[in-house]
């Protein structure tokens, strides 16, 4: 499917042709350049390959800055492949001008990291709530885990405390509701995955 790589700016509102008032986000959408072209012969698949950011050559790996010169261009921030666009060549730029007001996209990102949190935060646990017959350091703990001296262990998968956030996220169906091709700025329908100034992928 085609796509472009853009930058989540943050959140606003708008209103709609029938005077309704909708969340949407801000996301500097490219322009992106085609830094390879994938062929069946050479790779095993087709796609294309789209570079978006400026980074710094010395921040860049050297296999990377070599791979950047090869397009004819200069080191990107993000990589990432598209199927579907075949029409385009090393060198071609791809901007705002594939999406029209009105269709729907999907735009993947990578969540909010929330380090390490505890049941109550990262599964919806209750807690034991009453502090009551000694209840007093039991308000936000799992409580019992149902396990004995058979198997002596707590199975693995179990909802536990542990790492939330910073997971790839898939958000479907959303509306372009404006387009500034002139500050290559799309207005997205909703909430996006991702803290402003992240990375997202948009797929028609």
């Amino acid at each position: 499917m085609p796509g472009i790589i853009g930058k989540k700016l943050g959140m606003t509102s708008i209103f709609t042709e029938d005077r309704k008032l909708v969340a949407c986000t801000l996301v500097e959408a490219g322009p992106c350049v085609v830094t390879q072209v994938k062929t069946i012969e050479n790779d095993g698949y087709q796609a294309v390959q789209l570079a978006y950011g400026e980074r710094k050559e010395k921040n860049t790996p050297a296999a990377l800055i070599g791979h950047f010169k090869k397009a004819g261009v200069t080191p990107k921030r993000k990589i990432v492949e598209y199927s579907d666009m075949n029409n385009l060549a090393l060198g071609d730029q791809v901007d705002v001008s594939l999406f029209e007001e009105g269709d729907f996209i999907s735009v993947v990102g990578y969540s909010k990291g929330k380090g390490f949190q505890g049941v109550v935060k990262r599964h919806g646990f209750a807690g034991v709530g009453g502090q009551t017959h000694g209840q007093h350091n039991r308000l936000r703990a799992p409580g019992s885990m149902g396990a004995a001296s058979y198997p002596a262990r707590v199975f693995k998968g179990k909802k536990l405390g542990g790492r939330m956030g910073n997971d790839r996220v898939k958000v479907a169906n959303l509306r372009v509701l404006k387009i500034y091709a002139d500050k290559n700025l799309l207005v997205i329908s909703g909430a996006l995955p991702g803290a402003k100034g992240s990375f997202v992928f948009i797929e028609k």
